[in-house]
């Protein structure tokens, strides 16, 4: 045997309002994730820029106390 179950309509139309907005701030969140992500990759990108240019400046220092020292 199947039970009916009702709903008043103005209860309806508030949960559907609900829900619609639950899923808007879902989206609204997940966005804001990718932005995130995608800065995030952005400063690990830079990150590793300036550690590839330190490592040269640090090497051409070498050098030049290197070359410095031989005299």
């Amino acid at each position: 045997m199947k039970s009916s179950v009702f709903v008043r309509i103005d209860r309806y139309r508030e949960l559907y309002d609900v829900i619609r907005q639950i899923r808007a701030k879902l989206d609204d969140a997940k966005q804001v994730l990718s932005r995130i992500k995608d800065l995030k990759s952005q400063e690990d990108s830079e990150l590793e820029s300036w550690e590839k240019e330190l490592a040269t400046v640090e090497q051409k220092l070498s050098e030049v106390s290197g070359a410095m020292t031989e005299r």
